[in-house]
Formats: C-alpha cells, structure tokens, sequence
C-alpha cells in the first residue's frame, strides 16, 4: 500500500463533467493498494496521513497535523503508484 499526499487550498474529483467530490483546504491522497495488502496495512496508513505534521502552526513551523486543524481529506484511488 501506498499513498502520494499533496496539501491543497482545493481539490476536485470530476467525472463526466460533474463533481463527484471536493474539499477546501487540506490533504489530496492518491492511494494505491496491493492485493497483498492487510486490513492493518490500510489502519497504519489511515493513522499515518491523519497524523503528519505537515500544516504550519502560529510559528509557520510543520507541526500541525489535518485532525488537529480539521482540514478536509479526498482520497483517490490510484493503482498505477503500486507499479
């Protein structure tokens, strides 16, 4: 299993010219996963992308994670990264 995060101001999933999902500000996750791939293997990464610092504090420092601002999350299927 893997997953390519990317922070967004916006992101957008358009399928036949209608938006099949969206969110504001936060994280855009292609995910790949492998058919070798444990029920475990998808919790740690869940718990993973949830929890990296990766949002700037008071300080402009990396240290806040999505849950700790309540950003928004749009996963993506993606199986060509599992190549």
């Amino acid at each position: 299993m893997i997953g390519l995060l990317q922070r967004v101001t916006s992101a957008s999933v358009t399928v036949d010219g209608e938006v099949i999902a969206e969110i504001g500000r936060g994280l855009l996750v292609f995910v790949a996963v492998h058919r070798d791939d444990k029920e475990k293997d998808i919790a740690r990464l869940a718990e993973r992308i949830l929890s990296y610092r990766v949002f700037p504090d008071a300080a402009q420092r990396m240290n806040r994670s999505l849950v700790d601002e309540a950003l928004g999350l749009l996963l993506v299927p993606q199986f060509t990264l599992a190549a």
